[in-house]
Parts: C-alpha cells; structure tokens; sequence
C-alpha cells in the first residue's frame, strides 16, 4: 500500500530551508481523503485505558505509540511514514542522511481534548535508545471537526539565545484535517501550542507523528529530553520551573508524568 504521494512531498520541501523561524513546510491533503476519514476513525476513544497521559501545567496530551494496539490502517500507514523510502525522498530534497524512527519513540498518536495544553519546547536532541540527533518532525491532523475556532494551533516562536528560550511568536499552524506540518528541530526550534483549545468535549485534536533521526554532529546538544519554557503567566511560579528542571532531567523526567494507573 502506497498512500504517500512522492514527488508532491519532494516539491513541497523545495523552499523547506528558507522558511522561518526555523525550516519547515505545511502541506495540506496530505493523504488521499478516504484515507485521512478512515485514520481519524481509528483513533482509540479518549477515555481508554491504553493512551499514555501527560497531565501537569506545562503538558496535557495523551499520546500511543505501540504497534499491537494499532488498528490494521493506522499500522500500515504508519509503516509506511517509517519506511527507508520516504526518509530516502526527504533525505534526497534536503541533502542530509536521514533514519525513520521505527520505534515511535514520542511520536505515534497523539491526541487532545479540551483544554489540552503544550508549552514551548525544544524536542530532545539525541536518541536515548539509537544515540542519533532527531532531525525532523512530521505532524499529520486527523480532526475533522476541528475549526479555526477551536484554537490549538501550532506554534513556532524564534531563539532569543542569551536566555535560552522562546522569543517571537513568528508563525501558527492551524490543525486543518489532513493537514501536514513537517519542520527540523535542530535549529532552536521552540514550538508548542500557541491557542487554548475551546473546542466541544465530545471533538478531540487528533493527530500522527514520526520522527527521523540523522547522525549526530560534532558540538551537538546532548540533551536527551525536552526541554519547557514557562508561558508568560508562569515566568516567576517557581513550581512550573522546578516542574520544567524535572522534565528535562534524564532520570527524573517521570516525576512530571502521570500514568493511567495515576489518573
């Protein structure tokens, strides 16, 4: 099964590099449309014992990556996001070695109800299992009554470098059904979500993620979990900063998560 077109991917990443504030692109339809329904309908329901839960003042998703629980769909497709032949097509437009992250790791389903939040984040840096640099990241949204209105769009803020954290809101990505965000998380890329999510109860943002890994760099950031930024209420609540310390710790980080057997 082949349900990604491309040549279309290979000439969407033409001004991929020239993009700010970092180098990404937007793609929409990026499925066939039969495709995209049936992958949204695939999504387990919110309440379900199998999502992961991240639930605190910085994060509040719920998100699966394992293969067995996957419907047949979403597993093929997935299969196919995770291929040597689109990491092949990119690596070709972009000029740089790429590796598909087949384990999920972080990527998978994710999914938000209302009130979901994400911070500002850099995404960790190297691989803790592989030992390779994250490179880039795909974001395929599956929410078909998902509106403008609804909010949770996605941001990219630019680098203010001598206090190592988000500075200008420079670009929101609304999570149109079928819409595909691809961008390179290398370059001081914070992203997060930068509206609240006000949709319905019963209308969740659904979305897939893979990411690809490339070799690591000399002088590469060693960090191997994400790291926050406080939102501009946060800036001086000393619990939401000891909170971020936490989840960017390499052995502490799941003090800051909340597990189903915790919700």
């Amino acid at each position: 099964m082949t349900v990604i077109d491309f040549a279309r991917l290979r000439a969407a990443l033409k001004d991929f590099n020239q993009r700010k504030p970092f180098s990404h692109v937007v793609i929409d339809d990026f499925f066939p449309i039969d495709v995209a329904k049936a992958l949204e309908s695939e999504f387990l329901p919110y309440d379900h014992e199998k999502w992961f839960f991240y639930k605190n003042a910085i994060e509040d998703k719920k998100t699966l990556n394992d293969w067995n629980v996957f419907p047949s769909l979403t597993y093929r497709v997935f299969k196919e996001l995770t291929s040597d032949a689109i990491s092949k097509a990119m690596a070709d437009a972009l000029d740089v070695n790429l590796y598909p992250d087949q384990g999920l790791h972080g990527g998978g389903w994710h999914i938000h109800s209302t009130g979901g939040n994400l911070n500002p984040h850099l995404d960790y840096s190297i691989h803790p299992k592989v030992r390779l640099q994250r490179k880039l990241n795909l974001i395929i949204y599956l929410s078909s009554d998902m509106t403008e209105a609804h909010g949770g769009h996605l941001g990219f803020w630019s680098h203010d470098a001598g206090n190592r954290a988000p500075r200008d809101l420079e670009r929101e990505v609304a999570p149109r059904f079928n819409r595909a965000v691809l961008f390179d998380t290398t370059q001081n890329s914070w992203h997060g979500l930068s509206r609240p999510l006000t949709q319905p109860e019963n209308v969740y943002r659904k979305s897939l993620a893979v990411y690809y890994l490339t070799d690591v760099p000399e002088g590469c950031d060693p960090r191997e979990k994400a790291l926050f930024a406080p939102r501009e209420a946060q800036a001086n609540d000393p619990a939401v900063l000891e909170l971020i310390e936490t989840r960017s710790h390499s052995t502490r980080f799941k003090e800051a998560y909340r597990t189903p057997e915790s919700v």
